[in-house]
């Protein structure tokens, strides 16, 4: 069987040394090789890395309090989208999906929930995860980053995406087949102009150029090895570097996610009346021109971080830090307003501390269980977790900044910010 260091070696035999991010888009997303498409065990604690939904599904339950509020601030709609970015095996949808039906039912009833998933192997995991959602057209699930009024926006399944697939890799059998034919030949729907954009650790993901002194990183191959070389960066990798980052100094590299700025701006053109929630880990200008995350490339396999991304092509997660600098402008070049960054911590305890997190807590019946519960609450929102490394960028579209200032997400922050 062909190895995905071979189909690389062969492209760089054809056209000449390539670019990281193409080397890092092929490791990562090769249709059937890649690190995301092969399978959806590398999700959670058992594989490579988790997320916060993996720890406990209050972390749904809060953002659905925070949708929730949201919708109420865009005046209730009559139908409101979310659309989710990169969403891995569903779990977080699923959370959102199932409290606001529990606990907002009004919300609910306004909601779809549209996830981009490019990975087969997860778009097949989240068809398991969210079969009833699925079928009552509650939620959409499409391939690829594109306007939904070009898709059949009441099916499940992106119909173009289910016939490459099909074609690629034979009809889908079993309950999953089932679930897609019962999703198919509705009639197209209108998009809604209410909508809520969320990526959680999902620009992390994406390819990146990298430069240092040398020039723009190229990707040679010499008697089975890869090679690193440089050439001469280009204007628009220059342009990036002076208006939302720093020059690399001796023995520096720096990432240039110039695929992130694209997709930024995809999804900016996506919002004329709504919310932005940008989830991840990362930094802005003024921290890498105080010398902070200078070169924060690597790859991570079984919760180890190795510095060595050529080390086991499409077995192992290629990561950078997410510049905030950068995606705010490109939400503000797109009219947007943007609030200040704030951290992971700030956001959820501004969620949370009205009902002092009963979303959590709500189902424990004995003392162990809450102690339990929270220790994976304390995880996602102290400093020692994830609470101070992952920063949360919201930014709004066609509402009044008076509807958002009661906003509870952004509360805390305010507080903070203010003292």
């Amino acid at each position: 069987m062909i190895q995905l260091r071979q189909i690389i070696e062969q492209e760089i035999r054809a056209d000449g040394p390539i670019p990281f991010s193409r080397y890092m888009e092929l490791c990562l997303y090769h249709p059937e090789l890649g690190y995301y498409s092969r399978n959806a065990e590398q999700f959670g604690k058992a594989g490579d890395f988790f997320t916060s939904s993996d720890i406990h599904a209050v972390f749904g339950r809060l953002l659905a309090r925070q949708f929730e509020e949201m919708w109420r601030a865009l005046d209730r709609p009559g139908q409101i989208e979310i659309r989710e970015f990169g969403p891995g095996r569903g779990l977080f949808a699923q959370d959102v999906l199932d409290w606001s039906e529990k606990k907002f039912p009004e919300f609910f009833a306004t909601l779809r929930y549209r996830l981009i998933e490019r990975s087969p192997a997860l778009r097949r995991q989240i068809v398991r995860t969210l079969g009833r959602h699925l079928s009552s057209g509650k939620v959409v699930l499409q391939e690829c980053i594109e306007s939904p009024a070009q898709d059949d926006a009441s099916s499940g399944i992106d119909p173009a995406a289910k016939r490459r697939k099909n074609a690629a890799h034979g009809a889908s059998r079993g309950s999953e087949a089932k679930a897609e034919r019962a999703l198919e030949g509705r009639k197209k729907t209108p998009l809604t102009p209410h909508t809520i954009l969320f990526a959680n650790e999902f620009f992390d993901a994406l390819p990146v150029e990298i430069i240092s002194q040398q020039g723009s990183l190229r990707i040679d191959a010499r008697e089975g090895k890869f090679i690193e070389t440089w050439s001469a960066p280009s204007p628009g990798e220059l342009e990036f570097l002076d208006r939302y980052s720093i020059r690399p100094e001796n023995d520096e590299r720096i990432e240039i996610p110039l695929a992130t700025q694209r997709t930024a701006n995809e999804i900016g053109a996506q919002l004329t009346r709504g919310f932005a929630i940008l989830i991840d880990y990362g930094y802005t200008r003024e921290e890498q021109l105080a010398g902070r995350h200078r070169g924060t490339l690597k790859a991570i396999r079984q919760h180890s971080i190795s510095a060595n991304p050529y080390e086991a092509p499409g077995e192992q997660d290629i990561t950078a830090d997410v510049n905030f600098t950068a995606l705010a402008s490109a939400a503000e070049n797109h009219g947007l307003h943007v609030h200040r960054l704030i951290t992971q911590s700030q956001f959820l305890l501004g969620i949370g501390e009205a009902n002092q997190f009963a979303d959590a807590f709500e189902e424990c019946r004995l003392p162990q269980e809450r102690a339990k519960i929270a220790l994976q609450l304390k995880h996602l929102v102290t400093p020692a977790g994830m609470g101070e490394s992952f920063h949360v960028l919201v930014a709004q579209s066609g509402i009044d900044e008076s509807k958002t200032a009661s906003l509870s997400g952004l509360s805390f922050g305010r507080a903070v910010a203010h003292e």
